[in-house]
């Protein structure tokens, strides 16, 4: 009886397309994080399991992989370790593992896989990939401003051009839902509410609101800071004008409140010094985002991106979570893109450069026969060190078969090195989509190939980001 040969449930196969498209956003996304001078950070698939029991709430815990004791422990049923959840848990305790030898200021990216024993369904995986940045150390807000400037080129550089990076504050929406009228107790109650705003409108939120207990505010009108705030962006396509009106009006609606009025100093400050980065023309204030109430304790981002529900990633400040390893608290702010919806977005949106995902190589380079073998394998040396992707035909066949071969992986050049080309010491060259062919003589041969595939004498590297695409 054949083995089953499905993946295990919620997990998968990526193929070497499916691969290649993973691998280039995640070039670009550690590309701009790196200009940035973000360093790379990789932490264990497993971790002891009192690190991440605890830090998810009642609910999270249910979604641990737990991995049993092994060997005489085994039959004990008990767990010692469990696959990783998330990598902020990691980030902490390597802070408080290694903060002797850490940098005062600490910035990391990470891109790795993480694990949730969830239902599987559409969309919905129990292994997936995270796509993490963090800064640890300062409090200045001059790091807010540069993770949404990252973020910005990391989006721009995928292609996207029509998003927001929306941004609010965690003390401004305390002090507005109070500012409503709204006892501390529902203010919970009235974000999962005002979350609803984009589907069902101001009048679906207020009669969400009424169902769920929440009173009227002080003028008989729920969530009047909101029907103030929101009209400012209508007709106002100045951003920077829009974002400057929102201050205001915040420092008018929430006079006397001096914890959400240092959170509307505190965005100021992001728009006045993310003014200069590429981060402002995508900047918005949006007081309706209401992310993390609990788990954030200052500035909170998502993206938007145009004609797209739901959002490409988010983040925020959160100077309490790594505190949870050391005991006090430990400035912190992050973002964390959507990389798996990233990937969905830019493959439904034909986003990915063309060639990208057939194109196993540059060069195929044919065999016609066993004496040629060693001549064959002494060019690929040679063009692969002048930077060219080269596949060799593994055994001499039929020419038209090699070819055929080399269409069905879309490789644009294809090399012949028969007895006659040797004697001569040429190397003929077939370009597969125009069908021309040439004889170049065989020390020209690298110094060619390279030329006509836009690389030069180095190997590949990294794509760097590019303008966003206006068709996007």
């Amino acid at each position: 009886m054949a083995g089953h040969t499905r993946p295990a449930r919620g997990m998968r196969d990526f193929l070497p397309e499916d691969t290649r498209r993973r691998e280039y956003v995640a070039r670009i996304v550690e590309v701009v994080y790196r200009r940035y001078g973000f360093e790379p950070l990789e932490t264990p698939a497993l971790e002891n399991i009192e690190t991440l029991t605890g830090k998810y709430g009642e609910e999270g815990n249910q979604l641990i992989f737990k991995v049993l004791r092994r060997g005489e422990h085994e039959a004990s049923g008990e767990t010692d370790l469990a696959l990783r959840y998330d990598l902020t848990v990691p980030l902490a305790r390597v802070v408080a593992e290694y903060r002797g030898t850490l940098p005062r200021f600490f910035k990391r990216y990470q891109i790795q896989p993480v694990w949730r024993a969830d239902r599987p369904a559409r969309g919905r995986f129990r292994e997936f990939y995270q796509c993490d940045v963090d800064a640890i150390g300062s409090r200045s807000m001059v790091v807010e401003a540069e993770v949404c400037s990252a973020v910005t080129d990391v989006l721009l550089g995928l292609g996207f051009a029509e998003f927001d990076v929306k941004i609010n504050h965690r003390r401004v929406l305390s002090g507005l839902l109070t500012a409503s009228g709204v006892p501390e107790s529902l203010h919970a109650t009235a974000l999962v509410a005002l979350d609803k705003l984009d589907k069902i409108g101001l009048e679906g939120v207020e009669r969400e609101l009424h169902d769920r207990g929440v009173p009227q505010g002080p003028n008989g009108r729920f969530l009047g800071p909101w029907q103030e705030l929101l009209p400012l962006w209508h007709g106002t396509p100045d951003r920077s004008q829009a974002n400057a009106k929102s201050i205001a009006t915040l420092r008018t609606i929430l006079a006397g409140d001096q914890s959400a009025l240092e959170g509307v100093s505190e965005l100021e400050s992001i728009f006045k010094y993310a003014a200069a980065t590429t981060a402002a023309a995508h900047l918005r204030f949006d007081a309706t985002l209401a992310r993390g109430l609990a788990y954030y304790t200052g500035a909170i981002m998502e993206i938007a991106v145009a004609d797209l529900a739901g959002s490409l990633g988010g983040g925020g400040r959160y100077d309490g979570l790594i505190g949870m390893f050391l005991g006090e608290n430990v400035p912190a702010c992050g973002f964390s893109l959507g990389f798996e919806r990233i990937l969905v977005v830019m493959t439904e949106r034909k986003m990915f450069p063309p060639g990208l995902e057939t194109a196993a190589a540059d060069v195929m380079l044919t065999l016609f026969d066993d004496e040629g073998i060693p001549d064959t394998l002494g060019l690929a040396a040679d063009l692969r060190r002048a930077g060219a992707r080269v596949d060799v035909y593994p055994e001499p066949d039929k020419l038209g078969k090699q070819f055929k071969y080399a269409a069905s992986r879309a490789v644009r050049f294809v090399t012949v090195t028969g007895g006659d080309e040797r004697a001569q010491g040429l190397v003929t060259v077939k370009d597969m989509q125009s069908g021309q062919q040439t004889s170049v003589p065989r020390p020209e041969i690298a110094r060619w190939i390279a030329a006509h595939i836009g690389r030069g004498s180095t190997p590949e590297e990294a794509p760097a980001p590019a303008a966003g695409r206006a068709d996007v």
